[in-house]
């Protein structure tokens, strides 16, 4: 059985020691999440990286997806902090904020989109909920009904909203500028919504790029087959998906797109929490590890390792038993 695996670089795997050793245990390909870096950061990993792939034998063969903010809301930069059960909070229109009792977010439209939402907010891939109080233009009042610990960048949704701004940031444009002509690059769409707006992707990015579609919206599960037309790789998102569905119907709704995984025309990467025990463990549960076989055996092309590489203890090992099957 022949696979692929995309390991997360992070601050637990950048060094040219374990990127080596990421390439050796079995990863195919590199990814970046661009949202937790500033376009001149990503410069010096990209610079950073090709060099240790140079080193480890691999610069002509081995590609580097950098995965785009598209459409998808995120914290900006704030102190690290723990929302208690109970507590308010105020989300504000800024890029940063050092007030212990604000959350930044600086996407216009997600203060717009607060009056066609259902009050229930979703951060960090739904391990934060809070309800809002008060929505206004700039700012929202929220009590904290699930707490947890929060951090700058992380992802923040409605539960439901059928409201939302279809386009790249300029930040997602000056990377695609930047790097839109170097070799084996790859483009990661984050949160597409439906086919049109792939399509919008793919004519203005250009019909020679690679680009990835990543599916984490029920409009686009819906589209699965439409949206594949237009990219030239997709990705199912389990935790996107599952702060906007809900863990039933994320289940429901992943499970009929394995049905028809091998069939999209591109391949299709299963992602979100692929081997999560590993971000912590040596060895993986029992459950990932028949989830990982009933995945591959299903038709998908291969997984996206995120935190397991990315921040986990045990980059290397979770990339050793992601390859175990080939």
């Amino acid at each position: 059985m022949d696979y692929e695996i995309i390991a997360t670089v992070g601050p637990a795997s950048r060094t040219p020691d374990v990127v080596s050793a990421l390439l050796a245990a079995g990863s195919t390909a590199l990814r970046i999440n661009t949202s937790h870096l500033s376009v001149e950061e990503l410069d010096e990993w990209m610079g950073a990286i090709r060099t240790q792939t140079m080193a480890a034998g691999g610069a002509s063969s081995i590609p580097i997806v950098l995965d785009l903010q598209g459409s998808k809301w995120r914290l900006g930069k704030c102190g690290a902090r723990t929302l208690s059960r109970g507590g308010r909070v105020v989300l504000v229109h800024a890029p940063v904020t050092s007030k212990p009792s604000e959350l930044p977010v600086p996407h216009a439209d997600f203060f717009r989109s607060a009056a066609f939402s259902d009050g229930t907010l979703l951060l960090n891939d739904a391990k934060v909920i809070l309800e809002v109080e008060r929505a206004e233009p700039h700012q929202i009042e929220a009590i904290v009904a699930s707490g947890g610990e929060i951090t700058s960048f992380k992802g923040i949704t409605f539960a439901q909203s059928r409201f939302r701004k279809e386009s790249l940031s300029d930040k997602d444009a000056e990377i695609v500028a930047r790097h839109r002509r170097m070799p084996l690059v790859r483009f990661a769409l984050s949160y597409v919504k439906d086919a049109l707006e792939m399509q919008n992707y793919r004519s203005s990015i250009g019909t020679d790029a690679y680009l990835i579609a990543k599916l984490e919206r029920s409009d686009a599960l819906a589209q699965a087959s439409e949206i594949a037309h237009m990219a030239d790789e997709i990705w199912l998102c389990r935790g996107d998906l599952g702060a906007e569905l809900g863990l039933s119907d994320m289940a429901r709704q992943a499970h009929e797109l394995t049905k028809h995984a091998g069939s999209l025309g591109v391949p299709a990467m299963l992602a979100g929490q692929v081997l999560e025990h590993m971000t912590d463990h040596k060895t993986p549960t029992r459950a990932e590890v028949c989830s990982l076989f009933d995945a591959l055996a299903a038709g998908y092309s291969g997984v996206v390792l995120s935190d397991e590489t990315a921040i986990g203890r045990f980059p290397i090992d979770a990339c050793g038993v992601a390859a175990m099957f080939r």
